[in-house]
């Protein structure tokens, strides 16, 4: 005995060269990812009785395209060592492999590459008798590690938290068996970020069967319990290139009711506390199929489900529900919402005496297709507290009775069969957010549809009413022939929209201020849209105050403060309609045409007519926000990093408006206007001034223009400007595109006038984008001094002329062209100090010159110097001579 304790004692030392030499060479084989360890040590006694060389704060990186990425970090890694092959043997025989308090960090990228791939797979199959035998794995040992699964391709999320894990098998064999034990002490499990399962205890008992060379798992017996459910688990996973084959089925058969929902997400168990659940369930949930996320392949998914005989009661309620029978069963092909279909087959209740049964099979989602039929008369009150829906009080009886069968599909005018009968007599409805109820709410409602078109689906509401902070609203509606609608509509009441709003609290949404209501509206579309006006029958007033709404296009809410809405027939005319957005505010007269088919379909138009005034508008205000986190190819863009972008201003398509404006300072991306006036229409996505005049820079400016939005990151303008004598040097300092477009006049001084066409396009940020810019027009100077300009300091330079080096230009007319980011300058000459140069060429909006100079000499120009003016506005470069080159063009890169 003394002799064997003292030779394990020995052998590790004897031994430790070879067995650390083997461990390296193994590493090097097998591995294709980069292994660290701070120390190794051989023992007989670390896992007793194996002989084990254990490597300290382990650290193995991933696979490619994460191999800076740490896959497993463990205090201790330890391998079991064959002691025959060890002593007898050529080389060393891995057997066992222990890990303990380990971090395991599983990601997958979108395309579907893992960072797992860390194995070398083998070039050539073996022979028996060439048979590797250095890594014949007969047992797995994890102890208190955790695992962190992070699938970005599946959006499969889970934490593992607690692992313990016990496997044997020979993992040398092509193909074996793996039986295992696993404890979890907490299983989180996230999809698109939505918790299915949080903080669960999981024990299993597990065969496995591992092909290697198909890359192969197949789940024979599997015994799960999750929480209290019992589970049994089958299937296959197999590793493909790009993907995985997958052919799994968990089901649980005969269980109770109860522990069925301890296996739900943790916002069920507060609730499950307090509720006395009985019944059984039959579950299975199946995902069978291939998952290639690249080629946009992925599996079938079936939930089965079925509660037989189940029972509710909630807190001690004295309503319970009893007879509860659900039997449903949902498919999901290639995870393709367009393709889901929802099989209920039987749900039915009773509270009591009274029931609901209720049974629906619909396919698809884009194009629907139902067969549903509902069957209700209940009392909410006794079912919410039945179930015990959280933080709501309901009451009521509810009568509902109808069948709808066929296809949903609005492009091609289809709406299911349908009669229906929906009536709720004496509801409340209160929740936490509020301490006043909504009540008295009574509906009578009827649906019918014979024929299964939209154009004989008849809703009649009549009538509807509920009254909220002692104030009661009356609704009654008929509304028919939905192709051409027909409709009938009395509203009458006060609603305070802020405290409605704290009743449901929606998140996102502030409003505040009420509606106060007496419309009758009758009439059809078809009048409304062909101007047989006199055929409709619309009148009545509609008061607000303080609304705050939001739109898609629009950044901030904008707020109506108040206004005074009539109704005749067609025409919605505003009466002192003040509002605000952001900085900005409003105050319109005039009216809207075409509001009810605006409202009522997505192809009406809305036409209106106004006069606006403000104090203060400021535009930048209205630029949509929108974030990209693709990579684009402007300057300055950082590959893998969002680039955030205001968005330009959106016209919406369906608008035909005209405005007559009076404003007295608008603030436009760097622009300050005063007292702009002119007429201003929208019409087909397209903004329009005409005559349109304001003070800029203390001067007087004309402007006609149009816009276009193409979509939130592009918009079209043309405008014509023409300004009459402003100051050169204020302009400089003031107007931001001035600056890009005559960098030049940075030191210049004096008067000129400017008539000018210009068109082009605007990127998300509202900023012109240079080489889409192109137009033509007349800057015309008046006593103008060019101070410091580098080109006439270099000109005087080359020529000897230091007199030359400020010239003054007076009474001259320089016309010039832009397209592709060129501008061209028409030859144009002027005096000064008995010179008379000459000048003409092209430069570039970015500064590049190619200039042509003929510099006349005193007394009459007739003798002269030719120069050339290349390089830039920084550093210009001249020469004397004729020849230059053309500067290459920049075209748009979006046409």
């Amino acid at each position: 005995m003394v002799s064997l304790l003292a030779l394990m004692f020995i052998a590790p030392y004897v031994f430790a060269d070879k067995i650390n030499a083997e461990i390296k060479k193994v590493a090097n084989q097998k591995l294709n990812a980069k292994l660290d360890y701070s120390e190794s040590n051989v023992s007989f006694f670390n896992h007793f009785p194996s002989l084990t060389v254990s490597l300290e704060n382990f650290k193995l990186n991933g696979s490619a395209p994460f191999e800076n990425e740490k896959l497993i970090t463990a205090k201790e890694v330890a391998f079991g060592i064959d002691v025959p092959s060890l002593i007898f043997g050529k080389s060393v025989n891995i057997d066992k492999i222990f890990l303990s308090n380990a971090n395991i960090n599983v990601k997958v990228n979108k395309e579907g590459f893992a960072n797992y791939n860390v194995y070398k797979s083998e070039k050539s199959k073996t022979t028996e008798k060439e048979e590797d035998s250095s890594l014949k794995l007969e047992k797995i040992e994890i102890t208190n590690s955790n695992i962190v699964y992070d699938d970005l391709s599946t959006k499969l999320h889970f934490d593992i938290f607690g692992f313990n894990y016990l496997g044997k098998g020979d993992l040398s064999k092509a193909i074996f068996d793996l039986s295992s034990k696993a404890k979890i002490e907490k299983l989180n499990l996230l999809y698109e970020n939505e918790p299915y399962l949080m903080n669960k205890k999981v024990n299993a008992d597990l065969i496995t069967k591992v092909n290697v060379n198909s890359l192969s798992l197949v789940f024979q017996e599997n015994d799960l319990k999750i929480n209290n459910l019992i589970v049994d688990f089958k299937g296959k996973f197999d590793f493909l290139k790009e993907g995985y084959k997958m052919d799994f089925i968990l089901k649980t058969t005969n269980s109770k009711l109860h522990d069925f929902f301890t296996a739900f997400p943790p916002k069920f168990i507060s609730w499950l506390d307090k509720t006395k659940l009985t019944g059984k369930t039959d579950c299975i949930l199946s995902l069978k199929g291939n998952y290639i996320a690249s080629k946009n392949i992925a599996p079938k998914l079936e939930l089965d489900f079925k509660i037989k005989d189940g029972s509710i009661n909630y807190n001690q309620s004295p309503a319970t529900i009893s007879n509860l029978n659900v039997d449903f069963d949902t498919q999901l092909p290639s995870l393709n919402p367009d393709s889901l279909i929802i099989d209920l087959r039987n749900l039915s209740l009773n509270i009591g005496k009274e029931s609901l049964k209720a049974k629906l099979y619909s396919t698809g989602t884009a194009v629907l297709d139902v067969n549903a039929a509902l069957n209700a008369k209940i009392d909410l009150e006794k079912l919410n507290r039945a179930i015990g829906i959280p933080d709501i009080e309901l009451k009521g009886m509810l009568v509902a009775n109808g069948t709808s069968k066929g296809k949903f599909d609005k492009k091609n005018g289809l709406f299911p069969v349908t009669n229906a009968v929906i009536n709720l007599n004496n509801g409340y409805l209160k929740t936490k957010y509020y301490p006043n109820p909504i009540s008295n709410i009574e509906i009578v409602s009827t649906i019918s549809n014979p024929k299964g078109t939209f154009e004989n689906l008849k809703v009649v509401l009549q009538p509807a009413q509920f009254t909220f902070e002692g104030n009661p609203v009356f609704i009654k509606a008929n509304l028919s022939n939905f192709d051409n609608l027909s409709y009938d509509i009395n509203a009458k009441g006060t609603l305070d929209i802020g405290r409605i709003y704290k009743v449901f609290s929606q998140k996102g949404l502030d409003v505040n201020g009420y509606i106060k209501a007496d419309l009758a509206l009758k009439g059809k579309q078809s009048d409304a849209e062909k101007g047989n006006y006199s055929k409709l029958k619309n009148s009545g007033t509609l008061e607000i105050k303080n609304i705050a709404f939001a739109s898609e296009y629009l950044p901030k809410k904008f707020l109506v403060k108040e206004g005074i809405f009539k109704f005749n027939n067609d025409k919605m005319r505003f009466d002192t309609f003040l509002a605000s957005y952001g900085q900005s505010d409003f105050k319109l007269n005039g009216y809207l045409q075409n509001v009810f088919n605006f409202i009522a379909t997505k192809n009406g138009i809305l036409h209106g007519s106004f006069s606006l005034s403000s104090k203060y508008i400021n535009a930048d205000e209205f630029m949509s926000a929108t974030v990209k986190n693709e990579v684009h190819e402007a300057v300055n863009t950082t590959p893998d990093k969002p680039t955030t972008e205001t968005g330009v201003i959106v016209i919406p398509s369906n608008l035909d408006l005209h405005f007559t404006a009076n404003v007295q300072k608008v603030n436009f991306n760097g622009l300050e206007l005063k007292n702009a006036k002119g007429s201003l229409n929208m019409k087909n996505g397209l903004l329009s001034m005409q005559n349109t005049g304001f003070d800029l820079i203390g001067c007087t400016v004309a402007m006609n223009a149009t816009y276009k939005s193409v979509n939130t990151r592009n918009a079209l303008f043309d405008y014509h400007i023409k300004a009459t004598e402003f100051d050169i040097k204020r302009a400089y300092k003031e107007v931001k595109i001035f600056r890009e477009m005559a960098s030049a006049a940075e030191k210049a001084q004096g008067i000129i006038s400017l008539d000018y066409n210009l068109k082009g396009r605007l990127d998300a940020n509202m900023e012109p984008v240079l080489p889409s810019l192109s137009g033509n027009g007349v800057v015309s100077v008046k006593n103008v001094k060019m101070y410091g300009m580098k080109i006439f300091n270099s000109v005087a330079r080359k020529t000897s002329k230091e007199s030359i080096k400020n010239p003054e230009l007076n009474q001259v007319d320089i016309k010039s062209s832009i397209k592709n980011n060129i501008i061209t300058v028409e030859r144009f000459k002027f005096k000064f100090a008995g010179f008379r140069p000459r000048i003409e060429g092209t430069s570039s909006l970015d500064g590049r010159l190619n200039l042509k100079m003929r510099l006349g000499l005193p007394p009459l120009g007739i003798l002269g110097i030719p120069l050339t003016i290349t390089g830039n506005k920084d550093n210009p470069k001249i020469k004397i001579g004729r020849e230059t080159e053309d500067l290459e063009e920049t075209k748009d890169s979006i046409e």
